[in-house]
């Protein structure tokens, strides 16, 4: 079989060169870099796509993409992003984080933290309920800037709105204080407290960017499981800019699967993907 022509009966025509397109496009407007063996998660989640416009073949779409589908590349990244989360995920860092906020607290003013990849919001919520349990109050002096690339999971975020199951390894206490149990209609699903709500602020915000919406400094960054899918020119790219964006005893969490060896010039690891700026002071780790 050529090289040129698909594999198997697929629906639309979608050959090697239309992958190394969607490969270009992807890294060029997100960061992300596919793997080979993505390709069949890109014809899966494109497809959906060109069903949607009437299209007959992926590079009707990419070419209509690059000439006049301004509005359809947020459907595009959106479609090739991977949303994979739960609350209290990677659960040790939600308790560093709990020990972390009121040494870093001075006077009045709120802690600012940015949960960099939101995506459906268990993340930034379960910051939030970190912050509380903190401080122990609903009402804590923290302020959470939640972000990601991906429109459509950011809605879901901040509709706040999740079926109970997602909830089940939470314990009762974290349940009945900070979930509201649907009824009627709703049985079956749970809201976040709206005090959790009132913590966050949600928008989106694509980390290649070259202005960012936001600024800090930030006490706590939450960039996790997000630097797998750019390749080291763009994690040290990404990491450059969110050094000066801490507060001086700052710290970035990363995922479980992430180092940074690569920018050891920029951060050092205190453990556990918990990283310091490299110039912070020995007070500060």
């Amino acid at each position: 079989m050529s090289s040129e022509t698909t594999q198997g009966q697929r629906e639309f025509e979608f050959v090697d060169r239309d992958f190394r397109r969607v490969c270009s496009l992807i890294h060029t407007h997100a960061g992300i870099a596919l793997a080979d063996s993505k390709r069949d998660m890109v014809y899966s989640r494109l497809s959906r796509r060109l069903r949607a416009l009437g299209l007959e073949t992926f590079g009707d779409y990419l070419n209509w993409l690059e000439r006049e589908g301004s509005d359809e590349w947020q459907s595009f990244v959106n479609a090739l992003t991977t949303n994979l989360t739960s609350f209290f995920r990677e659960e040790h860092h939600f308790e560093h984080l709990r020990q972390l906020l009121p040494k870093l607290r001075q006077g009045s003013a709120k802690l600012r933290i940015w949960c960099s990849a939101a995506s459906t919001g268990e993340e930034p919520y379960s910051i939030a309920i970190t912050a509380c349990e903190a401080f122990g109050s609903l009402t804590p002096p923290v302020e959470i800037i939640a972000t990601d690339i991906d429109t459509a999971v950011l809605a879901t975020a901040q509709r706040g709105v999740y079926p109970l199951e997602r909830i089940e390894r939470l314990s009762q206490e974290r349940r009945r204080a900070y979930f509201q149990r649907g009824t009627g209609s709703n049985d079956g699903m749970v809201r976040i407290n709206p005090a959790l709500q009132a913590l966050i602020s949600f928008s989106s915000l694509n980390l290649l960017d070259e202005r960012y919406p936001i600024s800090g400094p930030f006490a706590a960054i939450f960039c996790r499981n997000v630097m797998i899918y750019f390749d080291k020119p763009t994690q040290r790219e990404i990491l450059a800019r969110m050094k000066p964006m801490l507060e001086p005893c700052g710290l970035l969490y990363a995922g479980h699967s992430e180092s940074f060896f690569h920018a050891a010039d920029l951060f050092r690891n205190l453990g556990r993907t918990i990283y310091a700026p490299v110039d912070a002071g020995g007070a500060c780790a």
